[in-house]
C-alpha cells in the first residue's frame, strides 16, 4: 500500500516538475487578465477605427457592413435554398420555415467535397462547381421545377454594397482561386446558375458564415445579437447601431457588422504578444504577414504551432531525449484533432502516448506530461485572446444600449469550439471574468451557418412584404404638391364664404371679427391685468408696459390648474373657479384694491359684437361646461366677479390667443399682420381690409379676423384626404363631426392618430409581435409630446424604445423604426396641411395689397411649432412652395396669450382715448 502511495506521489511530483518546465519555456504564451484587458482595449480602438469613414482604410479590423438589418422575429415562413462555401466541404440545403407559433423549421442538406483543383483553380471553375452541386441537390429533392429564393453563405472577407452584392477582398483558409478578388461573387454565382436552364433560383442574400451562425441562433433565441466562429478560421459579427456606421448612409436602426477580426494585429498591434513560434508559423503560411490574430486562435494553425514548439524543445534536449523525428520536421503533421485528443485529461496520458507513438516519437511519461501541457497552453492562449476580443464587442453592445448590465446571447459555431474538450468552458470563464457586467448565454449553432443564410433570406422576404403593407397604410398621409394646392384653393374659397354676409352663417371657416383695429405703435404704457384661458391651465398676469426710449414689457404671472370636473361641469362653476384664481393672484401681488384694465384671452371660437363682447360659438379642446355656448363670456366673468363681491376690474377686451400672438410679435415687428397657433389647437388670424368684411359696418381701415380655421372641412370639402384613422379619432372625440381640420393638424389629436395607426399595424402583425397591449388600447395614452421626442434627430432608437416601454409597449429595434416612421408621416402631414392653409392667407394678403411680391411676418406660438423637431421646417417649406410670390418671415411669439392680451388692452385704451379726443 505504501508503495502505491509512493508511486502516486512520485507521479504527481514528476507532473508538477514537467508543467513548471513547460510554463517557464512558454512564459510569453501565458496571458494575465491585465494583458487580456489591454488586448480588449486595443481591439475596441480598432473597431472604432474600422467603423469610421476616414479611418477605415488603415484599420486592420475592417468592420464590414453586411446589410443584414434585422434578426428573425418568428413570423418568417416559406421554402428557401442555401449554399455554404468556405470550409473543407461545400453544402447545399433546403430550409422550410413554418409560422406555426412554435418557430419551427425543417432542414435537409447534402455535403460535397471541395477538391484542391477547384479551391486553387479559376473563378469560373469554382462557381460552375457550386452551380453543378446545387443542381444535383435540387434534382435529388425534386426541386428543379420550383422557383425558390437562395441565400449564399460565402465565408470570406467581402465588401458588401447590398444584401445581395459583395466583392471579395481576400481569400483565406487555403483558398487561392484566381480572378475572383475584387469582383462581385453573387454575380459570378448567378452567371453560373444561368447556364442551367432547367432551374430557376433567385439569389437574394449573401452572408458570411459568422452572420449565418448569428441568424441561425437568433431564430431560436431573440436575444442573440453576436455571432462567433472558432474553427478552421475565426471571426465575429454583431448588431451595431446605424448611427455609428459611417460607411453606410442613414442612422436609423441597426446593421450586422462582420468584424473580420482575423486580421487584428496585421499592423503590428500584437507584436509584443507574438512569440518566435507565431512568427515562424506566419512565415511558412500561404499569406505571410496577414490574418495574424487568426493564426494565434484558429484550429487551422494551432496544431502547427504545437509542432513548432515541440520541435524546438526537442532540439534543445527537453523532449524525446533530443531525438528529432521526421514527424516533427513535417509541416502540418500535428493537426488540431491530435491537440484535442491529447487534452482529454480524463483519459490520463494514454491518448497523448498513443498519438506521439503513431508519429514515431516514442515518448517517456515525462514527455507525455510536457506535450499535454504544451497543448493546454496553446489552446488556452487561443481561448484567452478570443475571449478578450469578444469581451470588447460585448462592452460595445452594452455601451450602445446605455445599460449598466447587458443581457445577450452569442451564437457559436466552429470545429474547435465543438470538438475541443476544454475550449468552451475556458472561453466562457474568461469572458465572464473580463466583462462581469454582461450576462452572456453561449448558444451552439445546431444547423450551421448555411441555415443562417436561409434565415437571412427569409427575413429579407418578411421585411419586403412588411414594407409593402406599411407603405400602403402610410400612403394616404403622404400628400403630393397637387393635393396641397387643392387644399390651399379650398381654404381660400372657405375664407371668402366666411367674410360674405349671405354665406357666413353656413361657412365652416367662421372668419370672426375681433374688433381689434390696430397693432401696437410703441406709445402704449401702464399696468394691465391679463387672463389666459385656453387649456388645462389658467393664468393670471400683471403686465407693466413702458413706452418711449426705454420701451419695455414686464410680466408677473401665476398658473392655476383647471380640474376636469370644472372643465366639464357648469358654466357658473367654471367662472367662479376663474374668479377665485384672480382673487388669489391679486392678493399675492398686493393689488386687490386697484381697478386695472383687463384683457381676457379666451381661446375658443367667439362671435364678437365689439372688442369687449364675445359670444361663445362652441367649446373645443376638451371643455364641455354647460350653459356657456351662445352666452357672452365677458358678461359671465362680470357676473362671477359680482357674486364674489371682493374686487372690481375694467374688462376692456376679450381676445383669442391667436390675436394675442399677432399683437405680441407686432410689438417687435410692425410688418407682422398674421398670427398662427400650432399647439394643442390650431388657428390663424390676420388683419383684413374692412371693405372685405361684409358682416361689420364700415369700409375704412383694417380689422383683425379670427379665422377659426379648425372647422375647415366640416362640410366634407376635404373628405378626400381624410383617412380611416382621422375618422376613428373624430368619432371618438367630444365634438364628433366638428373641427375636422384641427383634428388633422393640432397637437391635441396627432398622438391619437398615431395610436390608431399603431393598433392597425399591430393587428396586421407588423408591430409588437402582433400583441396589442392594454396600454395601447387606452385612448389618449400616446401624447403628442411623444411624437416630438421620438422624431428628435438626436434621439437614438434605444431612447425611442424606452419611451415606448414607458407606455407599456415592449418594442424591438424594428418596431421602434416603424413607430418613428408613423410619427413622422402624421406630423409631416399636419405641418403640410397647416402650411397649405397659411399659404391661402398670405396669398389673400398679397392680393388685398395689390402687389406682385409680398413681404410679411407671421407671429407664431404653440408647442407643436416650438418643440417638434421638424414641424416648423416642413410648414415653412410648404408655404414657400405654395405661395412663391410671398416672402414670409416667421417670428416666434413670447407669450402671445398673456403679453398679447395686455397689448391688445393697451392698444384698445389708446384708440379709445384718441376717439374721445
Amino acid at each position: 500500500m505504501f508503495a502505491v502511495h509512493l508511486l502516486a506521489f512520485h507521479f504527481t511530483k514528476l507532473k508538477e516538475d514537467q508543467i513548471k518546465k513547460v510554463d517557464r519555456y512558454l512564459y510569453h504564451m501565458r496571458l494575465s487578465d491585465d494583458v487580456l484587458l489591454d488586448v480588449m482595449a486595443r481591439f475596441q480602438a480598432e473597431m472604432v477605427k474600422g467603423l469610421g469613414r476616414d479611418t477605415n482604410s488603415t484599420a486592420t479590423v475592417k468592420m464590414l457592413p453586411t446589410f443584414v438589418r434585422s434578426l428573425p422575429d418568428g413570423s418568417e415562413k416559406g421554402d428557401f435554398l442555401a449554399v455554404d462555401l468556405g470550409g473543407s466541404q461545400f453544402r447545399a440545403l433546403e430550409v422550410k420555415v413554418f409560422n406555426d407559433g412554435k418557430q419551427s423549421s425543417q432542414l435537409e442538406s447534402k455535403f460535397y467535397p471541395t477538391p484542391k483543383e477547384v479551391i486553387q483553380g479559376s473563378g469560373t471553375e469554382l462557381f460552375n462547381y457550386v452551380a453543378d452541386c446545387l443542381l444535383d441537390f435540387m434534382e435529388s429533392k425534386n426541386l428543379q421545377h420550383k422557383k425558390l429564393p437562395l441565400g449564399f453563405t460565402f465565408s470570406f472577407p467581402c465588401k458588401q454594397t447590398k444584401l445581395e452584392e459583395g466583392a471579395l477582398l481576400a481569400w483565406t483558409k487555403h483558398f487561392k482561386v484566381r480572378g475572383v478578388q475584387g469582383t462581385d461573387v453573387v454575380s459570378s454565382l448567378r452567371k453560373a446558375l444561368q447556364k442551367h436552364k432547367d432551374i430557376d433560383v433567385d439569389v437574394l442574400a449573401m452572408v458570411n458564415d459568422t452572420v449565418g451562425t448569428m441568424m441561425t441562433c437568433g431564430y431560436d433565441d431573440p436575444h442573440c445579437e453576436v455571432g462567433l466562429i472558432i474553427g478552421t478560421g475565426t471571426n465575429a459579427c454583431y448588431m451595431e447601431e446605424m448611427r455609428h456606421i459611417d460607411l453606410v448612409e442613414g442612422d436609423e436602426g441597426r446593421m450586422c457588422i462582420n468584424t473580420e477580426w482575423g486580421a487584428f494585429g496585421d499592423d503590428g498591434a500584437l507584436d509584443d504578444l507574438r512569440t518566435e513560434f507565431d512568427r515562424e508559423l506566419d512565415l511558412g503560411s500561404l499569406n505571410p504577414g496577414k490574418q495574424l490574430f487568426e493564426k494565434m486562435i484558429s484550429s487551422l494553425y494551432l496544431g502547427e504551432l504545437v509542432r513548432l514548439i515541440l520541435l524546438k524543445m526537442t532540439k534543445e534536449g527537453l523532449l524525446f531525449n533530443g531525438k528529432v523525428s521526421t514527424a516533427l520536421l513535417t509541416k502540418d503533421k500535428i493537426e488540431m484533432k491530435h491537440v484535442c485528443a491529447m487534452e482529454k485529461y480524463k483519459e490520463g496520458l494514454s491518448n497523448t502516448k498513443e498519438i506521439l507513438t503513431e508519429l514515431n516519437l516514442f515518448p517517456s511519461e515525462e514527455d507525455c506530461i510536457a506535450v499535454q501541457h504544451v497543448c493546454t497552453i496553446v489552446s488556452f492562449r487561443s481561448a484567452n485572446l478570443c475571449a478578450a476580443a469578444l469581451a470588447a464587442i460585448l462592452t460595445r453592445l452594452r455601451e450602445n444600449k446605455k445599460v449598466l448590465r447587458l443581457r445577450t446571447t452569442v451564437g457559436i459555431d466552429g470545429g474547435l469550439y465543438k470538438t475541443h474538450p476544454q475550449y468552451p468552458k475556458r472561453l466562457h470563464k474568461v469572458v465572464r471574468r473580463l466583462v462581469p457586467n454582461c450576462d452572456v448565454r453561449f448558444l451552439l449553432s445546431q444547423s450551421g451557418s448555411a441555415k443562417g443564410a436561409a434565415m437571412v433570406t427569409a427575413v429579407a422576404y418578411r421585411l419586403a412584404a412588411q414594407r409593402k403593407q406599411i407603405d400602403a397604410v402610410l400612403a394616404p398621409f403622404r400628400l403630393s404638391l397637387d393635393t396641397l394646392r387643392e387644399v390651399k384653393n379650398k381654404m381660400r374659397a372657405e375664407l371668402e364664404y366666411g367674410l360674405k354676409r349671405e354665406t357666413q352663417a353656413s361657412a365652416t371657416v367662421k372668419m370672426l371679427p375681433t374688433y381689434v383695429c390696430g397693432t401696437p405703435d410703441g406709445t402704449e404704457s401702464g399696468k394691465f391685468l391679463a387672463l389666459d384661458l385656453g387649456g388645462t391651465n389658467f393664468r393670471v398676469l400683471l403686465v407693466k408696459i413702458r413706452s418711449g426710449r426705454r420701451r419695455s414689457v414686464q410680466m408677473y404671472n401665476k398658473i392655476f390648474a383647471i380640474p376636469l370636473e370644472i372643465m366639464q361641469g357648469t358654466g357658473e362653476e367654471l367662472f367662479d373657479h376663474i374668479v377665485q384664481c384672480i382673487a388669489d393672484f391679486l392678493e399675492y401681488m398686493g393689488i386687490k384694491g386697484a381697478r386695472l384694465p383687463l384683457g381676457f384671452t379666451f381661446s375658443f371660437p367667439c362671435r364678437q359684437a365689439s372688442i369687449d363682447k364675445g359670444t361663445l360659438v362652441g367649446w373645443t379642446k376638451g371643455f364641455k361646461a354647460t350653459d356657456c355656448e351662445g352666452e357672452d363670456v365677458v358678461d359671465m366673468l362680470r357676473e362671477a366677479i359680482r357674486r364674489r363681491n371682493e374686487f372690481d376690474l375694467d374688462i376692456v377686451a376679450v381676445v383669442n390667443d391667436t390675436v394675442g400672438t399677432m399683437m405680441t410679435c407686432g410689438y417687435e415687428d410692425p410688418n407682422c399682420e398674421i398670427g398662427l397657433i400650432a399647439g394643442t389647437g390650431s388657428n390663424v388670424c390676420y388683419m383684413e381690409d374692412m371693405k372685405n368684411i361684409e358682416i361689420v359696418e364700415g369700409n375704412e381701415g383694417k380689422m383683425c379676423i379670427n379665422t377659426e380655421w379648425g372647422g375647415f372641412g366640416d362640410n366634407g370639402c376635404i373628405d378626400n384626404i381624410r383617412t380611416k384613422y382621422d375618422i376613428q379619432v373624430d368619432e371618438g372625440s367630444l365634438n364628433a363631426g366638428k373641427q375636422r381640420y384641427e383634428k388633422m393638424t393640432s397637437g391635441m389629436y396627432l398622438g391619437e392618430i398615431v395610436r390608431q395607426i399603431l393598433i392597425d399595424l399591430t393587428k396586421q402583425g407588423l408591430l409588437f409581435r402582433g400583441q396589442i397591449s392594454e396600454s395601447l388600447r387606452k385612448r389618449g395614452i400616446f401624447e403628442t409630446k411623444f411624437l416630438s421626442q421620438i422624431e428628435s434627430d438626436r434621439l437614438a432608437l434605444l431612447q425611442v424604445r424606452r419611451i415606448l416601454q414607458q407606455l407599456g409597449l415592449d418594442s424591438t429595434c424594428e418596431d421602434s423604426i416603424i413607430v418613428k416612421e408613423v410619427c413622422g408621416a402624421v406630423s409631416r402631414r399636419a405641418a403640410q396641411l397647416c402650411g397649405a392653409g397659411l399659404a391661402a392667407i398670405v396669398e389673400k394678403k398679397r392680393e388685398n395689397r395689390g402687389v406682385e411680391h409680398l413681404q410679411i411676418t407671421v407671429g407664431v406660438d404653440g408647442t407643436l411649432y416650438k418643440l417638434h423637431p421638424h414641424f416648423s421646417r416642413v410648414l415653412q417649406e410648404t408655404v414657400r412652395e405654395l405661395a412663391p410670390q410671398c416672402d414670409v418671415t416667421f417670428m416666434l411669439s413670447e407669450d402671445g396669450s398673456g403679453k398679447g392680451a395686455a397689448l391688445i388692452t393697451a392698444v384698445a385704451k389708446r384708440l379709445h382715448n384718441i376717439g374721445r379726443k
